[in-house]
């Protein structure tokens, strides 16, 4: 079955292979093609029916809501200032809402209602915030830690502690430690993250070695991952072992992520595999999507699933390290799913790093933003 749709798609891709190379922008820029109005299609609207317990038509809504949100984010974190705290995507009123402190002026809290967020006041600003995630991050996390963000909507460093871990003495000397530099609300959570790499199996896979994982997105010259499928020099296989090309850059811990080059007669193409369950995506930007919006994942082991965007810039503590500038996500993802692709409509928004649980019973997923990844290798993100 993956064989027969891997041939149709690639007759297509070829057509927008020649498309792209056209038009490509860069990734810092928002792509014009979007529109407001873009309709959905019937698989994407099914899986977030079935993720998130949406109707078509609340979808629909939602995404068009989303749609307007990620547009507005940047100018209302302008507007606000030295007074911004963070801003949320909100489902219930399906607006953004753009937290400011007591010192925001009339003016500017009118401004930004006048664009359409909603606006709430809150103590801490978010450069007090990013400060206290700073802090944190300079702090040795023992394993009975999670990770750590920072929350905007609690207007909090939210430290993430293992269940049954709480009264652990260096869980607690942590979270004392991070409240020296600011408020610290602590949350529990089922499990410790891990990466979700995997030994050889069968499907749609790109091996390393006897690693299994999957691409992320196409970049001009190759194509983005996670870092801990593999180190800088290591040869990479395709789905049909064929050669691909080769890591050639990666870094984890610290960061999750990598990029490897094309070559031996493949080519890239902005395209997101939706594996029947919902079309094939294009990629057209990567526009980073508010927390509270919707966010979909594709990879190689569990496919195609959809959840939310829960929190920004946190620090997750692996068994192997501690990585950082992590956005997490109420996506479930397996083993073999590492490195796959996130994307919001048709916004690429960052590769799947590792997380706990899996898609049967629920789980929560962790991915390295595409943004920072292209920044940090100098890369071009191949848009159609």
């Amino acid at each position: 079955m993956r064989r027969g749709i891997r041939h149709f798609g690639l007759a297509t891709l070829l057509v927008l292979g020649t498309w792209a190379t056209a038009g490509t922008l860069p990734a810092s820029a928002d792509s014009g093609t979007r529109t407001a109005n873009e309709s959905a299609s019937p698989g994407l609207l099914a899986a977030m029916e079935r993720d998130l317990g949406l109707s078509r038509s609340e979808a629909e809504a939602r995404l068009a809501a989303e749609r307007r949100a990620t547009d507005l984010a940047p100018t209302a974190r302008k507007a606000a200032g030295s007074a911004y705290a963070g801003s949320w995507f909100d489902a219930g009123s399906g607006k953004l809402t753009v937290a400011v402190t007591p010192d925001a002026t009339g003016a500017t809290v009118r401004a930004l209602r006048d664009a359409g967020t909603a606006v709430r006041t809150v103590e801490h600003s978010a450069r007090q915030l990013d400060a206290a995630k700073k802090h944190a991050d300079g702090l040795r996390a023992p394993e009975g830690v999670s990770g750590w963000h920072v929350d905007p909507a609690a207007n909090s460093l939210v430290v993430s502690v293992v269940d049954g871990e709480q009264r652990d003495n260096d869980v607690q000397r942590f979270v004392e430690r991070a409240r020296e530099a600011g408020p610290v609300t602590v949350r529990t959570v089922p499990s410790a993250p891990r990466t979700f790499a995997a030994g050889t199996v069968g499907g749609d896979p790109y091996y390393t070695g006897n690693v299994r994982c999957s691409i992320g997105f196409s970049v001009h010259g190759g194509f983005v991952t996670a870092g801990h499928c593999g180190r800088a020099g290591a040869g990479v296989s395709g789905w049909d072992r064929s050669y691909i090309g080769t890591f050639q850059g990666s870094s984890f811990p610290d960061n999750d992520y990598a990029w490897v080059s094309v070559g031996s007669g493949w080519w890239t193409v902005p395209v997101v595999l939706g594996w029947g369950t919902v079309p094939d995506r294009l990629v057209r930007g990567s526009a980073e999507a508010p927390i509270g919006a919707s966010i979909c994942r594709s990879g190689s082991t569990t496919r195609w699933h959809c959840g939310t965007v829960l929190a920004k810039n946190e620090t997750v503590n692996y068994s192997q390290g501690a990585v950082h500038q992590m956005t997490k996500t109420s996506v479930c993802a397996e083993p073999g799913d590492s490195g796959g692709s996130f994307i919001s409509g048709d916004q690429a928004q960052g590769v799947t790093s590792g997380g706990w649980g899996n898609c049967s019973t629920g789980g929560q997923t962790w991915f390295q933003p595409v943004n920072e990844i292209l920044n940090r290798y100098g890369l071009t993100l191949h848009t159609a």
